[in-house]
């Protein structure tokens, strides 16, 4: 019984190592065709090598640019929720009235709301702002409390941001982002001095840290003022606040809305069923469809340029009949000397999926090579090419071999070794 496991063990061995070998003799002899038809293999390999590129290049752009926005949107807090006044455009809208969102309002949100622990009107406009003979136009000055600087991250490093003292005093005094200072053709020097907001002075405290450019918009161009001078300033946002609100962890964010949405609908006196007539937006929830924009996007992006894999598909496919038309005496003398059909069909699907995956190859390494130059520039975003892109490319390029390899492999394996060999 143990000398007839052993004789099968053998034999299975021997089985395995000739199945080995033989497909080993496939590739070894797949990589001499293509390297005896240099040129028509490159030719060939042309549309994989440039779906492959395209496929690499596209999904590192798209997950640096995403992934840059990401970072930016975690930037400002995911415990924020932002507040506006809001009209249903439906029928709901009939006996509303004239809808309102005042400093009453915000004052009843930051004492009602325990899961709320900062909170701050947001009054925005652009105007004029001069410093002597330096003049800068539809320049953003925000009206905030001293808690925007802990909802938004924007922090001053140099000087100091205005304080409660300020804002309850409604003093004329403000921020500036680091883009102002060469608008106004001065530098940090300016804290203590005056500038002119919409031909009102205003003592310079603080100078806010570098923010950046946030979907094409600078955020460094700004001014920061009390919310209480702003309204002094712009009456007509009494009664259409905005307000920013941070929750006091990330975990009761949604207790916190909670609470904000029964104060105001309370202090709006909306009935049950009527619609509220305020909006909140979370960043958290903003942070999330973004993330699925984003992964549409990229999938949408990359199955375009897989398109271009269908191409190099038929191309093999055409190179391959070709092939099989070239050396049907070599497949006529293989099958007189006992070579299987199924022999014949592993060798030429061999073939063609060998001279897929080296288009493959090729263009992950030139998708690498682009991405690495555009790196390169000073202005870009950290971008760097994702394993499963590469995994995903990889899958394409030998997906497209063995599907268009096929026809011509299995076309040579039933070829009759008598008509092979009489070929011309």
């Amino acid at each position: 019984m143990t000398a007839r496991l052993l004789a099968r063990a053998n034999a299975l061995r021997i089985r395995l190592g000739t199945t080995a070998l033989r497909h080993a003799s496939n590739i070894t002899t797949a990589f001499s065709q293509i390297w005896a038809n240099k040129g028509r293999s490159l030719l060939t390999t042309l549309g994989i090598i440039i779906a492959v590129t395209a496929i690499i290049t596209v999904v590192a752009f798209v997950q640096g640019f995403g992934d840059y926005m990401s970072k930016m949107l975690r930037g400002y807090g995911t415990k924020q929720m932002i507040v506006r006044s809001w009209t249903p455009q439906d029928e709901d809208a009939f006996g509303m009235g004239r809808v309102t969102l005042d400093m009453d309002d915000v004052r009843a949100v930051a004492a009602e709301c325990p899961h709320i622990s900062r909170i701050t009107p947001f009054i925005f406009t652009e105007t004029d702002v001069s410093y002597g003979r330096a003049k800068a136009t539809q320049i953003a000055v925000r009206g905030v409390s001293e808690d925007y600087q802990v909802i938004r991250n924007y922090y001053a490093d140099a000087g100091r941001f205005f304080g409660p003292i300020d804002v309850e005093n409604s003093e004329n005094v403000c921020v500036l982002g680091r883009t102002m200072l060469k608008l106004l053709e001065c530098d940090e020097s300016v804290i203590g001095e005056h500038i002119l907001i919409r031909d009102q002075r205003f003592r310079v405290v603080g100078i806010l840290q570098t923010k950046g450019s946030f979907m094409g918009e600078d955020q460094d161009q700004t001014v920061m003022i009390p919310y209480s001078t702003a309204l002094n300033l712009y009456t007509s946002q009494r009664e259409d606040l905005r307000f920013l609100c941070e929750a006091s962890d990330e975990k009761f964010i949604n207790e916190a809305e909670g609470e904000l949405t029964r104060v105001l609908r309370r202090r709006h006196k909306l009935e049950p069923g009527t619609q509220n007539d305020f909006q909140v937006q979370r960043q958290d929830q903003m942070l999330k469809q973004f993330d699925k924009i984003r992964m549409a996007v990229t999938a949408l992006l990359a199955g375009i340029v897989s398109i271009s894999l269908i191409v190099g598909g038929i191309g093999i496919m055409n190179v391959m009949f070709v092939s099989v038309t070239e050396r049907t005496k070599e497949i006529g003398l293989r099958k007189s000397v006992g070579a299987r059909r199924r022999d014949i069909l592993a060798q030429f699907l061999t073939e063609a999926v060998v001279l897929s995956t080296t288009g493959g190859g090729i263009g992950i390494a030139l998708g690498y090579a682009f991405t690495y130059v555009a790196s390169l520039h000073p202005k870009m975003v950290d971008i760097s090419v994702p394993m499963w892109s590469v995994a995903l490319a990889t899958g394409f390029s030998l997906g497209a071999g063995m599907l268009f390899g096929i026809l011509p492999a299995f076309k040579a394996s039933i070829l009759h070794p008598i008509d092979a060999l009489r070929h011309e």
